[in-house]
């Protein structure tokens, strides 16, 4: 029988090593692949690495296409931490960028420059009280916030779709789903960056996305709200003691990632569409989920693996339009980059074991007896404090 272990102590090399071995496995693998379908592997390889990164335009598109990942996995680490598994992040981008554009809708002829600051604070509220609904109902009613996240995702995907071809359709658009354009005041300029001029698309939304991660990094490492997130995901008895509330940090956490969702749906819209249409995201939510743990929970490192995503992702459509690779190929390709980098990361933490039938029967029974004995603290817990 095979077992990961966790590993006591993590050295160093390990950390550096397994993903340079991850991606070379993933080059190889990727190179065969595209070998036995026709294409010339080298120059596929250059398609999806190096040519993203061979202009300055692209660059820019680069950082765009990793803004709302940053962004949102931020907020889905702070459910992480704290043991809250938020799948719903794409729903919750969905009904900011509904709050968003509501705004700008509602002010066709506003000019002012506070109102991509009214549009965002009404993003993230939108966004925010999308994220409470599972964790009111996990809090309240015990119900899965895994399961009631993903079926408000479903709702807010057609809530959009309706509201693009009933409501706030343009009855100028020629019978197509599309609301009205968003006023200028409600648009983010494209960056004009001293001595270089623009890189691309890249827009202002880029350093928000930055200043986001390491807004979410200081709280997280350097506050007790941060500690408090932490404690309750890995230790929640202890954090019952310490007088920490588990209904707090729920919706807390909730709130959070909500609405940092619906600030990057805010953003994607404003910046690169200008309007609302049926579909506003293209799976950055759950995109999200693999930037969060492929940064290790970790905000800042959010920011290089939201690259490292941003890159794969980009790299597939250069090779599609480059070389007519089919889709489903380089989606292939991009599955295996991201399941060997995840892989590597629990090799990284875990070690593999090999053990007998004995062994098996011995660590079983003492995870039941484990089970047991924190089962049975737990009703003592609340049995003193009620």
């Amino acid at each position: 029988m095979i077992i990961l272990q966790k590993r006591k102590d993590i050295p160093t090399f390990l950390t550096i090593a397994v993903p340079i071995i991850a991606i070379l496995i993933t080059v190889l693998a990727g190179g065969i692949i595209f070998a036995l379908l026709g294409y010339p592997p080298l120059a596929a390889l250059y398609e999806f690495f190096i040519a993203p990164l061979s202009r300055p335009d692209q660059v820019g598109n680069l950082l765009v296409k990793a803004c709302p990942l940053i962004i949102i996995s931020t907020g889905l680490i702070f459910c992480y931490r704290a043991n809250v598994w938020n799948i719903g992040a794409e729903g919750q981008l969905i009904l900011g960028a509904m709050g968003a554009g509501w705004v700008a809708l509602s002010f066709p002829e506003a000019e002012s420059p506070f109102m991509i600051l009214a549009m965002a604070v009404m993003a993230m509220l939108a966004g925010a009280l999308w994220g409470a609904i599972p964790g009111l109902l996990k809090i309240r009613f015990k119900a899965s916030e895994i399961l009631v996240s993903l079926m408000l995702t479903y709702i807010a995907i057609f809530l959009v779709d309706w509201t693009v071809r009933s409501p706030w359709r343009d009855p100028l658009a020629f019978g197509f789903p599309l609301t009205k354009a968003y006023p200028d005041a409600g648009l983010i300029p494209v960056m004009s960056l001293p001595g270089i001029g623009r890189l691309g698309q890249l827009h202002w939304g880029v350093p928000v996305a930055f200043l986001v991660a390491i807004c979410g990094w200081f709280y997280l490492t350097r506050s007790l709200g941060g500690y408090q997130i932490k404690l309750m995901g890995d230790a929640p008895r202890a954090g019952r003691f310490a007088g920490f509330n588990q209904g707090r940090v729920t919706m807390f956490v909730m709130m959070v990632s909500g609405g940092l969702a619906g600030l990057a749906g805010m953003i994607e819209v404003s910046a690169n569409i200008g309007m609302l249409q049926p579909q506003i995201s293209f799976g950055y939510g759950f995109t999200a989920i693999i930037v969060a743990f492929l940064a290790r929970l970790n905000p800042l490192a959010a920011i290089a693996a939201g690259l490292v995503v941003a890159l794969a992702e980009l790299g597939g459509d250069t090779a599609q339009i480059s070389m007519r690779i089919p889709k489903v190929v380089t989606g292939i390709f991009n599955g295996i980059l991201l399941f060997m980098l995840l892989a590597g990361e629990t090799l990284t933490h875990y070690r593999i074991v090999w053990v007998g039938v004995t062994e098996k029967a011995n660590i079983e029974k003492a995870s039941i007896e484990k089970a047991s004995i924190e089962k049975a603290n737990i009703k003592k817990d609340g049995a003193s404090h009620g």
